[in-house]
């Protein structure tokens, strides 16, 4: 039987009833997980009352950098378990997660996992003018994914699975990219789970990597995410961070996914808006300009990103 090991960064006591519903959900497991390790990001009075509140899990300080790549590497270096599955502090995870990514392991070819993540609108519905092909923005899987198991280059790194052996040999998860949460203004970078797959398959020939629809965790979409302001500033981000991307592991590798995202996906989601609002559902006009904005915002962020890389690469 193969054993979890659950992994959940949190960094705010601004999420308490986030990381409870987080923890009930690992809780509920068919399959029970071997171990649940909270791993709080610098903040000594989280983690005292996280280890007050859940006795049954470990709960430990991030002893890396601050950020989610330095949390997920710590909570790997003391899992026990034959995999390390991490769950993002403000998601659920459906009762047959674990079970799901059991099954995908059984089989030895198999480095890595990543399930479905659907977004769960704390507005109580999906914005209209929101274009499914960016629920990434959300942390969410987006049309463009597969719809069906799969090999996939990357997961997504809320509802992920590797093996645990395969992670520390090859440098664990990037602290240099990636989000580092430092007040409500910290950019929303993201990527670190990117570049590890990426950097995974690199330094080890053969990494099968698998999207697995049955893995469902459900993703909670604040408000405050729900508007075009974030989706600018979240696509920009993402464009810095991929930036950093292929700089660590080429723009061949970093960008092999995107391309098609970027000239197949995103034009068909705008010509779909199009025809919507053409047959009298105006909310289209809003997803094809939702798409426009949130590609413009990537490829400008990438683009800073790049050019910031180059300054610095001149000054060294």
């Amino acid at each position: 039987m193969i054993r979890i090991s659950v992994v959940i960064c949190v960094y705010t006591e601004d999420r308490w009833g986030d990381i409870r519903d987080a923890v009930d959900s690992v809780r509920g497991q068919t399959l029970p997980a071997h171990e649940l390790i909270l791993v709080v990001d610098h903040n000594p009075d989280l983690h005292l009352k996280l280890k007050d509140a859940y006795r049954d899990a470990i709960v430990i300080e991030n002893t890396q950098e601050r950020g989610l790549s330095g949390g997920r590497n710590t909570g790997v270096a003391i899992a026990t378990g034959d995999v390390a599955a991490f769950l993002d502090d403000d998601a659920v995870a459906a009762p047959g997660w674990l079970a799901a990514f059991a099954e995908r392991f059984e089989d030895p070819a198999v480095t890595g996992v990543g399930g479905l993540t659907r977004p769960l609108w704390l507005t109580g519905e999906r914005p209209r003018w929101f274009p499914e092909e960016f629920n990434w923005v959300v942390g969410c899987s987006y049309r463009g994914m597969p719809t069906r198991r799969a090999r996939i280059r990357n997961v997504m790194g809320g509802n992920a699975a590797f093996r645990r052996e395969v992670i520390a040999p090859v440098g664990g998860f990037s602290t240099a990219i990636g989000r580092n949460v430092q007040g409500r203004k910290s950019r929303p970078l993201g990527c670190e789970e990117t570049e590890f797959c990426i950097r995974l398959a690199q330094r080890r020939p053969g990494t099968v990597l698998m999207f697995e629809p049955d893995a469902v965790i459900h993703h909670k979409v604040p408000a405050a995410r729900c508007t075009t302001a974030y989706l600018r500033r979240r696509c920009y981000a993402e464009g810095l961070s991929k930036a950093l991307v292929t700089h660590s592991v080429g723009a061949a590798d970093g960008l092999a996914t995107e391309r098609g995202y970027t000239f197949k996906t995103l034009p068909l989601g705008v010509l779909c808006g199009l025809g919507d609002a053409l047959r009298g559902d105006l909310s289209g006009l809003g997803r094809a300009a939702g798409i426009v904005i949130g590609l413009a915002s990537a490829t400008w962020g990438y683009a800073v990103g790049t050019a910031r890389l180059r300054a610095r690469a001149g000054r060294g």
